[in-house]
């Protein structure tokens, strides 16, 4: 049964739409969680799938939109000509209130910027932040952000990334007290450069509610020795790409390695169910679905080349923060900024 909550689904962006999208929607369906589906673009596309995938009819509407932006398109571009596309019209039912969160796998400049132009961002945050979960040998997630927002970030903006991704991964994961750290070239209070230990200090000093760790180094985020990894945008892209770059050679050199001849391919062969829990352990898929942080309005980007249970998995991302309180935790918390960094603009206002 519908209990209110709307996404809103960009169907033509991605590698794959609207094929994958479509499929990703009867995945989340099937999971019953109540909620109902705006599915923007061609209708006779979307209707056709539709038929093949029952449980995503049941819970979707097809609304038309007359063209897709490309993968190609530049952000400059799709802020002029992307008006009644797919994703624009995705984003403006989160704008004029009809859905509570859009999902689109879409073109991600595109997508940030027409997010930007046309939801604005909260009170309190300069710049928003683009955050993913990566998966740790805990055997859960690491929130790490921002991963390519933001090139350059100061003292402050790093704050406001730690207040996000600090909601972010209550909402997701219900752990009450997530810890923080600042990614730095390593974890004395001494190293790193001005920005990121000023912003450690204000972290201290400011009051904000946050389990706050200090700093990590690289090797920290996929150990999970910390819930949420803060840096700006230039290195947490880096590092997230690297990531993916080095799981993929893994996954690589093992396949090799067991197929290299008859005994390989035997113990290939025993091996086979801990190889299948490690191959899903390794998907990105299980941990797709990013989010553009700091927006008056809840926006999930999913990899443009994932598949329908990757696009799913940004759908339960979105349904998980759009049935959070985080957006009233992030206010909270950016006021008690606002007050330690600008104090004197705090007591005029207040007097």
């Amino acid at each position: 049964m519908a209990d209110g909550l709307v996404l809103s689904i960009d169907g033509m962006g991605g590698d794959h739409a609207p094929d994958i999208v479509v499929e990703g929607v009867d995945i989340a369906a099937r999971a019953n969680s109540g909620a109902r589906y705006l599915i923007h673009g061609d209708p006779s596309r979307l209707a056709a799938l539709l038929e093949k995938h029952p449980n995503a009819k049941a819970v979707s509407q097809i609304v038309p939109a007359e063209k897709a932006i490309g993968m190609e398109i530049k952000p400059s571009q799709a802020l002029r000509q992307g008006k009644g596309s797919s994703l624009w019209n995705a984003i403006a039912a989160v704008e004029t209130g009809e859905a509570n969160a859009v999902v689109s796998a879409g073109n991600t400049g595109a997508f940030m910027a027409i997010s930007m132009f046309r939801l604005r961002t909260m009170e309190g945050v300069h710049r928003p932040a683009l955050a993913a979960r990566w998966p740790a040998a805990s055997g859960g997630y690491v929130v790490i952000l921002d991963v390519g927002a933001n090139v350059q970030a100061d003292s402050e903006q790093l704050v406001e990334f730690a207040i996000m991704g600090e909601a972010l991964q209550r909402a997701v994961s219900g752990a009450e007290r997530p810890s923080v750290a600042l990614l730095n070239v390593g974890s004395e209070d001494q190293k790193g450069h001005e920005e990121i230990r000023a912003a450690a200090k204000l972290i201290r000093e400011a009051g904000v509610d946050l389990n706050f760790r200090g700093f990590v180094e690289g090797d920290d985020i996929s150990k999970g020795t910390v819930d949420v990894v803060v840096t700006d945008g230039f290195t947490g892209n880096i590092a997230l790409k690297t990531g993916e770059g080095a799981a993929r050679l893994v996954g690589q050199l093992l396949r090799e390695a067991l197929t290299s001849g008859p005994l390989a391919k035997l113990g290939a062969l025993i091996a086979y169910p801990a190889l299948k829990k490690l191959s899903a352990r390794m998907d990105p898929g299980t941990f797709n679905g990013a989010l553009f942080l700091g927006l008056n309005g809840l926006v999930v980007k999913s990899h443009g080349g994932a598949n329908a249970r990757g696009f799913a998995a940004a759908i339960g991302v979105a349904e998980k923060m759009a049935r959070s309180h985080y957006r009233e935790e992030i206010a909270s918390n950016l006021k008690r900024l606002a007050r330690a960094s600008h104090p004197a603009a705090s007591e005029e206002e207040a007097g």
